[in-house]
């Protein structure tokens, strides 16, 4: 059984991931990093589910219960964790968030010392660990050797000042107004608190958490009431962010939403003209729009394309020596400030290039237009590996020369095939997607 998915461990609270899971997981983690430890402290974070208290509980539990001694900082972004496991010098870090999903989901994400996510086969070990009955017993600590654990409110200082200082010093965003969109999550504090420090006049929406209303009808995955709300305010610029404030949505001073590839693009340009891009290039995934890539050719910016997840992107910035990446959905990483996607180091990132290019929003960030993508799914028995399906591969390549980008893929988790097809004409991708479809529904039911 695995307990790691594509991002920690995730799932419903108080039944995949319930308190004896989480203790004994944390249990397992601190044996774990026990064996290259400096400072025998893990520090621990949450958003703002109400599960959090259960989880956040358990986990100290089973972490003084192998000696550790923990922090607990209580709500703050993923990003934040990421930032102070290395500033304070811990072995490792703790995030309890399930990120943009419903309240009562849950999970929880590690960071190693210099505040990375763990790669597959360090969660491989930790697992080993966690269904091993005799390192669990044999690492529990009596006596002066179990941990303790107390609560830190004031790092929330730290993480501010050191996203501000991403920002350029000789900006200002004096006279700048902003709608902020804080989906009740983690950074309902945070969020508001670095605009206003400085300058703009900032306007929050979706701050008061209550346990249960974190990313409901709000934040990155419905940025409606925020478009709403930068009308009725004639605000300059709208950002949303998810409820662990790794995600980013840019909206203009008309309420429209700026695509995830348009800021990628936006955002990669601006670091270029700062001579602050590593090697002229970045890391998307396979969902990037190709119209971000010819774009970014265009200013001789090469693109370098991974599997979803932030996870995959960072990977291929350590690879290649690059300091920046994205996804389509939102996840930024500008590895200068961040370890992980971070929702406001982006957003001030993007703020500055709109005053910088004396533009309006709209006009700054819709900087190429995207090319027409079609998306279906189709339902499936069996998952037959797509290579060995006769004819498949040889139309493909007929696609792929046409100028009609492909990406097929089983679901993960559904009994579904996935297909997207990206092109410059529409009406043709239409018509190359109703005969895919054919040929691939009478291949899978054979």
């Amino acid at each position: 059984m695995r307990l790691f998915g594509t991002d920690g461990v995730r799932g419903k609270a108080g039944e995949k991931l319930d308190a004896m899971t989480a203790m004994r997981l944390a249990m397992a983690v601190g044996i774990y990093f026990r064996k290259e430890s400096t400072s025998n402290m893990i520090i621990v974070g949450k958003d703002t589910r109400r599960s959090g208290y259960m989880i956040e509980n358990a986990i100290v539990s089973g972490l003084t219960a192998v000696g550790y001694n923990v922090i607990q900082i209580g709500p703050m972004p993923t990003p934040a964790i990421a930032f102070l496991t290395e500033d304070m010098r811990c072995d490792a870090g703790i995030m309890i968030s399930a990120s943009h999903n419903p309240f009562y989901d849950n999970g929880i994400k590690f960071f190693d010392k210099k505040g990375n996510k763990l790669n597959t086969s360090i969660e491989q070990e930790i697992e080993k660990i966690y269904f091993n009955d005799e390192i669990i017993n044999k690492n529990q600590k009596t006596a002066l050797d179990i941990g303790k654990s107390k609560r830190i409110d004031d790092v929330i200082g730290r993480y501010i000042v050191h996203i501000k200082n991403s920002f350029p010093k000789d900006m200002t965003l004096n006279g700048i107004r902003i709608v902020v969109d804080t989906a009740n999550g983690a950074a309902y504090k945070v969020a508001p608190t670095i605009f206003k420090e400085l300058g703009a006049e900032v306007f929050v929406i979706n701050d008061n958490p209550n346990g249960s209303n974190i990313n409901k009808s709000c934040g990155a995955l419905h940025p409606e009431a925020l478009s709403a709300e930068v009308k009725k305010v004639r605000a300059d610029i709208g950002f949303a962010l998810d409820g662990d404030a790794d995600r980013l949505v840019v909206v203009d001073e008309k309420g429209k939403t700026i695509d995830g590839d348009k800021l990628i693009g936006a955002l990669a340009v601006y670091l270029k003209q700062e001579n602050k891009l590593s090697n002229s290039a970045i890391s998307a995934t396979v969902m990037s729009n190709q119209a971000l890539e010819d774009y970014l050719s265009k200013k001789n910016i090469s693109l370098f394309r991974c599997d979803v997840g932030d996870k995959n992107v960072l990977e291929v910035l350590q690879k290649k020596d690059l300091n920046f990446g994205g996804e389509q959905s939102g996840h930024i990483i500008l590895s200068d400030y961040a370890k992980t996607g971070d929702a406001l180091a982006s957003a001030l990132q993007a703020i500055a290039f709109v005053i910088k290019s004396g533009k309006k929003t709209s006009e700054a960030l819709n900087i190429f237009e995207l090319y027409p993508q079609l998306l279906e799914n189709i339902p499936v028995n069996s998952k037959k590996p797509l290579k060995s399906i006769e004819g498949y591969t040889k139309l493909i390549e007929k696609l792929n020369k046409s100028g009609i980008r492909t990406l097929i893929r089983y679901s993960g988790t559904e009994n579904l095939l996935r297909i997207l097809l990206e092109g410059k004409d529409r009406e043709t991708l239409q018509e190359e997607m109703k005969n895919l479809k054919s040929f691939l529904k009478r291949v899978l039911s054979d």
